[in-house]
Order: C-alpha cells, then sequence, then structure tokens
C-alpha cells in the first residue's frame, strides 16, 4: 500500500484529500495539531512551525511505513487587512505557517523519496498567489513564494524521480474563513474599501466549490506519472489565471481593484 503525508488534514481540504486517499486503498497519516478521529486515517501530532515537531512526526511515518510515496502540503492559515497597519508578529506567523511550515516537512521528507528515487511532493497554494487580492497582501504572498519553491523544486528534484507540482484552489468553502485573523488597524484610513474587500473575500468564500473538489484534483496531481507544474481548481479560476498570463498587468490590476477595493 502506498503512503500519503498530509500536513492539516484534519479538517477543510485537507480531510477532504484523507478521505478520499482512504478511499482509494492508501495509509493517510494526517499531520496536524489538531487531533482527528477520522475512520483510516492516522492522526499524528505535528506543528509545522516546529522544527523538532516536523522531525519527529515525519520520522515516525517512516519508521513505521518505510516508504512515503506523497506529501501534500496543505496546512496553512490567513491574514486580512491593509499591508500599512500589520503587525510584524501576524506577517511571520502567516509565512512560518504557509511558507516555512511546508519548507520544514519538505526538507525532512525528500531524502527518503531521494533514497528511493521515487515519490511525489504538492504544495496546496491558491489563484491568490498569481492575482494577489487587496488587504489579504500577505497569504497571497506567502502562497506566491510557496508557488515559486514548487517550481524550483521541480528540476531540482527531477534527476531523482522525485515530482513536484503545486496545487491552486480559488475559493472553498472551509472553516478557514472563520479561522481567518483579521487586522481592525487602520479601518478609519482605509474605511469601506477594507471592510469591502474582506467581506467580499468571506462571501466568496462560503459560497465557494465544496473541499472535495479540490481534493479530486489533488488526487488527480499525485498519482499522475508525469503531473503539471501546477492544477488550478475549477473552470472559472483556470480562466482567471490564463487573463492574468496574457493580459496587461495594469489592466488585471484594475479588475482585481474594483472586485476587492
Amino acid at each position: 500500500m502506498k503512503t500519503v503525508v498530509i500536513t492539516g488534514g484534519s479538517s477543510g481540504i485537507g480531510l477532504a484529500a484523507a478521505r478520499l486517499f482512504r478511499d482509494k486503498a492508501w495509509r493517510v497519516y494526517d499531520l496536524s495539531r489538531r487531533q482527528s478521529e477520522e475512520r483510516g486515517v492516522t492522526h499524528l501530532f505535528c506543528d509545522v512551525t516546529d522544527g523538532i515537531s516536523v522531525k519527529n512526526a515525519v520520522q515516525t511515518v517512516w519508521d513505521r511505513e518505510k516508504r512515503i510515496d506523497l506529501l501534500i502540503n496543505n496546512a496553512g492559515m490567513g491574514i486580512s487587512g491593509p499591508v500599512e497597519f500589520a503587525a510584524e508578529e501576524d506577517v511571520r506567523r502567516q509565512f512560518d505557517v504557509n511558507f516555512f511550515g511546508a519548507l520544514r516537512v519538505t526538507q525532512e521528507v525528500i531524502p527518503f523519496m531521494r533514497n528511493r528515487k521515487s515519490g511525489t511532493i504538492l504544495f496546496v497554494t491558491s489563484v491568490a498567489a498569481p492575482i494577489a487580492i487587496p488587504f489579504q497582501a500577505f497569504y497571497s504572498a506567502s502562497k506566491s513564494a510557496l508557488q515559486s519553491l514548487s517550481l524550483s523544486l521541480r528540476n531540482e528534484l527531477a534527476p531523482f524521480g522525485i515530482r513536484v507540482s503545486s496545487i491552486l484552489p480559488g475559493d472553498t468553502k472551509t472553516g478557514f474563513t472563520d479561522a481567518r485573523i483579521k487586522g481592525e488597524a487602520g479601518e478609519p484610513v482605509y474605511g469601506q474599501a477594507m471592510t469591502r474587500s474582506v467581506a467580499t473575500m468571506e462571501r466568496d468564500e462560503k459560497n465557494g466549490k465544496s473541499p472535495e473538489t479540490a481534493a479530486r484534483v489533488i488526487y488527480r496531481a499525485g498519482t499522475a506519472r508525469r503531473p503539471r507544474p501546477w492544477y488550478t481548481v475549477g473552470a472559472e479560476y483556470k480562466f482567471l489565471v490564463f487573463l492574468d498570463r496574457i493580459l496587461p498587468a495594469r489592466l488585471v490590476r484594475a479588475i482585481v481593484g474594483k472586485l476587492y477595493a
């Protein structure tokens, strides 16, 4: 049986992916801080911001299975608010979870995959990576950094038979929306633009696609013999990312500004 390791597999997209791989007869390990009682999914406590915690969790998987076929870097969190008034500790937390957390787990997994000359690493980024959203700048920046990391690793690890791709979900209906840290400082300055932007994000997320939709794309990428560099979840988001690549940057920014600011 193949083995998949999923960070943040106790809720949202991660849980949907865990259930799908379980149903496809994979051994599934959820690495997260939140205890999970999901049948057929082995939960290991792991704080991706703690290097020792990450090392111990990954080593435990290897000791039990002697193989890690797929790593899904899914753990993440979000903050919102204007750049000008962002608290540095919140920004550091954003990057520590979204970027450095994924980096820590990946660095621990790579040697095991490299020695076997086989494996796939997936990074769950976001459509907000190529299309940065106002008042969600640091979330967009952390996911953009993760996207670049994925593309660089793809070439670095190819000689060792390790495949690397990223998954770009759009608005998805999960608990992520309610967990977002909202920066309220600067509201007197940015006023309705800030309030409207955050409200628009929340409305779109709560009416977004199911996490199972993203899980199916993750499964397709994770089992592909030659996965693409990235997979965008949803036809409408594929179209938006395509427009971002062909339209003038000024026009794209104007459209995003109309929608979110």
